[in-house]
């Protein structure tokens, strides 16, 4: 088991990363007390809740929701759900939310966690890669609204995290790989001995090798805490965590967003970003090549469907990101390993877009 230690404003959090960990009671003993509410969906209820049974045995008071799975759940009609759980549990300020899914789930329950009594425990339990090496760290908590994805929600950094990459064995090939793409993004803007790892261990990871993925886990994990530390609240650094997002998110809604994952419109919203670093001279050629190489090796598309109209990208990609003067503000590499943020003219964005 792998232990990494989490700094953020009110204290420090632990991150447990290790295989069988559902059913290690020593751990959960340290993060779970008073009245307990878990929070799944049903994909996931159906694999793993009844492997947390040992665990809170000792738990008197506990109540479990089950939501059907997907993004549409993560709505305030399901966080007045969690809180009236909470009430009907009778839950006070010792209780703890414990989150068993992936992102969804952790970001809904989360901030129930956050708002209930302003604010008590979460135990983050991430079941995907997605949430292993993002979602779950960090602190952030949110619902979507009609109006646009997250727009309520909180910062409330869980009391622990639990990964048990046992839960990956069951997760689709297609979101598997998709969540890889965010862990190619932690080597490729500030870690250049993580990506070199990432080309020499493409294989194990797809094959899901158990000691592959704990050390990949750990590492997205020891990354993307340093940069949350030093920006808690988004305020600078974090931006560097987008790298390829902007481009990602007009790809992902400029197909309505049925046509791909989030971390494949990531995938090609990297290379894209990679190619517009060697254009503009920030980074040396070749860096496109290399990081879309091990992108393919681990079954992700890196290039635009044709058909997409570059123009109407770039409107996108201007909605995405405040921008002045004709320039969005974009994740750009100086080398793999090293990420700047900085203005691009749309001009330039275009060309990239249209190669």
């Amino acid at each position: 088991m792998k232990v990494i230690e989490v700094a953020h404003g009110g204290g420090t959090y632990p991150v447990y990363i290790g295989q069988g960990l559902l059913t290690t009671a020593s751990v959960w003993a340290r993060h779970v007390r008073g009245r307990v509410l878990v929070v799944s969906d049903q994909t996931v209820a159906g694999h793993y809740l009844s492997r947390l049974q040992p665990a809170l045995a000792a738990i008197e008071h506990k109540e479990r929701v089950i939501l059907p799975a997907g993004e549409e759940q993560k709505t305030l009609s399901n966080w007045q759900r969690l809180i009236e759980e909470l009430v009907a549990l009778g839950a006070q300020r010792d209780a703890t939310v414990v989150a068993l899914g992936g992102g969804v789930i952790g970001d809904l329950a989360g901030f129930a966690a956050a708002a209930y009594m302003r604010g008590i425990r979460v135990v983050q339990v991430p079941t995907t890669l997605l949430a292993q090496v993002d979602a779950a760290v960090g602190g952030k908590t949110g619902v979507n609204l009609p109006a646009g994805k997250n727009l309520v929600g909180a910062f409330h950094a869980p009391h622990g995290v639990i990964v048990d990459v046992d839960t990956l064995s069951t997760l689709e090939d297609r979101d598997f790989r998709a969540g890889l793409a965010e862990v190619v993004k932690y080597g490729a803007i500030r870690d250049a001995g993580f990506f070199a790892w990432l080309e020499q261990e493409a294989d194990a990871l797809l094959a899901r090798l158990p000691d592959a993925l704990m050390e990949a886990v750990a590492r997205s994990v020891a990354n993307k805490a340093e940069v949350v530390v030093a920006d808690e609240r988004e305020a600078g650094e974090r931006a560097l965590l987008n790298f390829g997002h902007t481009f990602g998110h007009a790809l992902e809604t400029a197909t309505g967003y049925q046509r791909y994952r989030h971390g494949e419109a990531v995938a090609i919203g990297m290379c894209l970003a990679a190619r517009l670093s060697e254009m503009l001279g920030i980074a040396p050629v070749g860096t496109r090549d290399r990081l879309q190489a091990v992108l393919r090796r681990l079954g992700l598309a890196t290039d635009l469907p044709p058909e997409l109209d570059p123009e109407a990208l770039l409107d996108l990609m201007r909605l995405d990101k405040k921008n002045a003067a004709d320039q969005i503000r974009l994740v750009l590499l100086h080398e793999l390993g090293q990420a700047v943020v900085q203005p691009c003219p749309g001009n330039d964005i275009k060309e990239v877009l249209r190669a």
